[in-house]
């Protein structure tokens, strides 16, 4: 039996073995990522209100104008590229609790309830 070691890419001398990074092409910067590019390329999606909030906010005779709406919108942005997860955005009397990643309204509270309430699984707040 002879022993031998094989290796799948012997070192050679005077060669360097660490890849060279690559230099963006046309239209990439150094910064870009796919998450950047995709955001970039897909149309922005509205802000959805899940059924539980659509009960709170009826229950609670709260309403949004369109320009609430695009502010809403508009937050949801903001948090999303600065790597919000879940948000409490405060809108005149509303506090809303938010799915970033899902773009979607969670739950509403309006004045009455915020009194005294402690807001929990949240990581960031907007206020408009």
């Amino acid at each position: 039996m002879v022993d031998q070691i094989f290796f799948p890419n012997p070192v050679q001398p005077g060669r360097s073995e660490r890849p060279q990074p690559q230099k963006p092409t046309a239209g990439q910067t150094e910064n870009s990522t796919f998450a950047k590019v995709l955001d970039q390329k897909l149309p922005s999606q509205g802000v959805k209100f899940s059924q539980h909030a659509q009960e709170r906010l009826k229950a609670r005779n709260i309403s949004f104008s369109a320009n609430d709406i695009a502010s809403l919108e508009g937050a949801v942005n903001s948090v999303a590229q600065k790597g919000g997860k879940e948000s409490l955005v405060m809108m005149g009397d509303a506090a809303l609790v938010v799915s970033i990643k899902n773009r979607t309204v969670v739950t509403a509270l309006d004045k009455a309830q915020m009194q005294g309430n402690v807001f929990t699984n949240i990581d960031s707040a907007v206020i408009l």
